[in-house]
């Protein structure tokens, strides 16, 4: 059986990131293997030709490459969490069909998968929550999804391609209201400046009729954010390309220039807030 996804719905928005991480391990596999994505990308009843000639492209293959990178960068601050936090939860936020707890999962910690009620509706049926895992169909916005977490032991939240499409305001509230109730957690994100959140949010912006996005969030450096709250304990930022598995000297002169761009001109980095 496979599972419809509607285009130009919230469903759709799990394509994506799933699809970039099937192209990046069919691609470079020496770099990056994700053996579900193709699995899950089989199950789906999708019409994906039109992701199939992007990514077929020099510039969609670029964007597969970096969906990877930003999957390993994140999978390097949760190991390094749990090192010290071993049965510490685990929070994929707006987790789509990512399946990272099983990549981090050290028999010890626990997961939490959470995304909207549609998009749990379809990952509970092909990619059903595992040992100590859970899956939490809510809105961010709404905070009690923060009641569902176990943090006796620590936590680390994470988010993946998502915060993009937040309002900062509204971002701010969930952050800071996290930081107050989860002590000694860590929250690990990709951000970039207002033109590279104009580029990730390109087609969702034209879809919603919006063409004002000073209201989304970006940031132009990490320190902005020490505003958001009191309860932070650090705010630190690493390169979204180089920042973690440094791969410049391994590409072609096009991959070389596109990561050049990343780093400089819409600044992509992966974020870590420590709280209090």
């Amino acid at each position: 059986m496979k599972y419809k996804i509607e285009k130009n719905t919230v469903q759709e928005t799990l394509i994506i990131p799933l699809y970039g991480r099937k192209i990046c391990s069919e691609k470079f596999p020496d770099m990056f293997l994700d053996e579900d994505a193709e699995n899950l990308c089989n199950m789906l009843d999708y019409d994906f030709e039109s992701q199939e000639k992007f990514v077929n492209s020099k510039i969609g293959m670029f964007g597969a490459m970096e969906v990877a990178q930003r999957h390993l960068d994140l999978i390097w601050e949760i190991e390094d969490y749990l090192k010290a936090h071993p049965k510490a939860a685990v929070v994929n936020l707006g987790c789509g069909l990512d399946g990272t707890f099983k990549k981090v999962d050290n028999g010890q910690c626990r997961g939490y998968n959470i995304d909207l009620p549609d998009i749990i509706e379809i990952r509970n049926q092909i990619l059903p929550a595992g040992e100590r895992e859970e899956n939490i169909g809510c809105d961010l916005n709404d905070e009690t999804w923060m009641d569902f977490i176990d943090d006796e032991d620590g936590a680390v939240f994470f988010a993946a391609g998502v915060f993009y499409y937040f309002e900062t305001d509204k971002l701010q509230k969930i952050i800071s209201k996290m930081a107050r109730r989860f002590k000694n957690g860590v929250v690990v994100f990709d951000a970039c400046n207002k033109k590279g959140t104009k580029m990730m949010t390109k087609k969702w912006l034209k879809d919603a009729g919006i063409t004002d996005i000073g209201e989304l969030f970006h940031m132009e450096d990490e320190a902005e954010l020490n505003e958001w709250s009191n309860d932070f304990k650090s705010i630190t930022a690493k390169s979204y390309m180089r920042g973690y598995n440094d791969i410049y000297k391994d590409v072609g002169l096009f991959f070389k220039f596109m990561i050049k761009i990343c780093d400089n001109y819409v600044k992509m980095k992966i974020v870590k807030i420590q709280f209090k």
